[in-house]
C-alpha cells in the first residue's frame, strides 16, 4: 500500500466531505438557498467514491480511520472558513485522532 496515496485520499475525502456537509450547512443555516445545499449534496456523493479508492480492502478500517481525519479536518475547516480558533484541548484531542489514524491505517500487519 502506498502511504502518500492513501494519505492524499484521505485529504481529498475530507475535502468532499468537510466542504459538502460545511455547503449544506450555508444553505440551510445561512439561508444561501438550494444552490448551496444541491452543490453540499454533489461534494457529499463524490465523498463516498473518494473513500472506495483507498487501496486497504477493508470497509470498517477506511471509515474508522478517516473519522480520525474528520476530526482534524473540521478543526482546520473551521479555522480556515469561519475564523474558529480551537483551543489546546481541541488541537490535543485532533492529534490523538491521527495517531489513531496512523495506527488504524499503517502500523505493519501479519499477512
Amino acid at each position: 500500500m502506498s502511504v502518500m496515496r492513501s494519505i492524499v485520499l484521505f485529504a481529498v475525502a475530507a475535502l468532499f466531505e468537510i466542504g459538502g456537509a460545511w455547503l449544506v450547512w450555508q444553505g440551510v443555516r445561512e439561508h444561501r438557498g438550494w444552490a448551496w445545499i444541491g452543490a453540499g449534496v454533489l461534494a457529499l456523493g463524490a465523498y463516498g467514491f473518494v473513500a472506495t479508492m483507498q487501496p486497504d480492502a477493508h470497509f470498517g478500517r477506511i471509515l474508522a480511520a478517516y473519522g480520525g481525519v474528520f476530526v482534524a479536518g473540521s478543526l482546520l475547516w473551521g479555522m480556515a472558513m469561519d475564523g474558529f480558533r480551537p483551543d489546546r484541548w481541541d488541537v490535543t484531542g485532533a492529534l490523538i485522532c491521527l495517531v489513531g489514524v496512523a495506527l488504524i491505517m499503517y502500523a505493519p500487519r501479519e499477512a
